[in-house]
């Protein structure tokens, strides 16, 4: 029987190059993405009392994506020195060398210059705010080198789209919108200590530096901590807000899964640990419809 004389023939070079950017943005890890959104969709929706404008959700939206693939590729090119030594990383595109520091420089910005296209369509403050937004992004990856605290760091970046939500739809960033920030923080604090005990060992074999270092033996301690200031943030955005039942329940069931977390992460163990990072997933997604429910019922 002949053989498929297309079957052997290697991909065209395009192609291998897209796939390797794909990877390097995280295209095919849509987590880091979905955190990200749930904060963003959270301040839009608040500042509106409702849903957004649409061209305003849209452009946030996309803007996420953009800027969380961005700062996906900026990390990975100021931890090449320390992924080929993680075993969670080893396997990332600039870590083998399958892509040079050089084309992911390239991809970043193309990435942060379509996100400032977008938000150039929208109002000076929100502009404005944007580049806050952009040093966040870019400085974030370094802070491990110096600093215990980057997941603090990683909670600004993350929430930035907060404030900003709230200059698009609004024109101003009222206290609620800081109070909902700060939440945010807490939030991707905790999340990002169940990511960092994940790689804990890698990280005090190499000199890198991580909450989840600082806490040691405290870490569920310390999680437990975080989390309860998070709902108490929320709780004091919701009495500010005026919500409804709706929303109440949302936290209800989103501590719920928070417990849920520990219950999984009780062992330490790398793969539980990251099993309950991925869960904050739900958390965030639960938190959202509860508050987009709560609108819509008053409409």
């Amino acid at each position: 029987m002949a053989s498929d004389p297309h079957a052997t023939q290697p991909l065209p070079l395009w192609r291998r190059k897209l796939a390797l950017y794909w990877r390097l943005v995280r295209g095919d890890r849509p987590i880091g993405w979905l955190l990200l959104l749930w904060p963003t969709w959270w301040g839009l929706w608040l500042a509106a009392e409702g849903v957004p404008p649409l061209w305003t959700l849209v452009v946030f939206t996309l803007g996420v994506w953009l800027t969380r693939s961005a700062g996906c590729v900026i990390n990975d090119y100021a931890d090449r020195w320390l992924d080929p030594h993680v075993e969670r990383t080893k396997d990332r595109p600039l870590a083998t060398g399958a892509v040079r520091g050089r084309e992911a420089l390239m991809v970043f910005a193309v990435l942060m210059l379509v996100a400032f296209a977008l938000v150039l369509t929208l109002n000076r403050l929100t502009v404005l705010l944007s580049f806050v937004g952009v040093a966040l992004a870019a400085s974030y990856p370094y802070l491990k080198r110096y600093t215990h605290l980057p997941q603090i760091y990683l909670g600004l970046a993350f929430g930035w789209g907060i404030p900003m939500a709230f200059a698009a739809v609004r024109g101003e960033v009222p206290a609620i919108a800081w109070l909902l920030y700060v939440a945010n923080i807490l939030w991707a604090t905790a999340y990002d200590t169940w990511y960092a005990m994940v790689d804990r060992e890698d990280d005090l074999r190499m000199g890198s530096k991580s909450t989840a270092i600082l806490f040691g033996d405290l870490d569920l301690v310390a999680q437990g901590v975080l989390y309860a200031l998070f709902f108490l943030a929320l709780v004091l955005v919701g009495q500010r807000a005026g919500l409804g039942m709706a929303w109440w329940g949302a936290c209800a069931v989103a501590a719920g899964l928070v417990l849920y977390e520990f219950r999984i992460a009780r062992t330490r163990e790398r793969s539980a640990c990251f099993r309950a990072f991925l869960h904050n997933h739900w958390v965030g997604a639960t938190l959202f419809a509860g508050l987009a429910l709560d609108f819509g019922l008053r409409a």
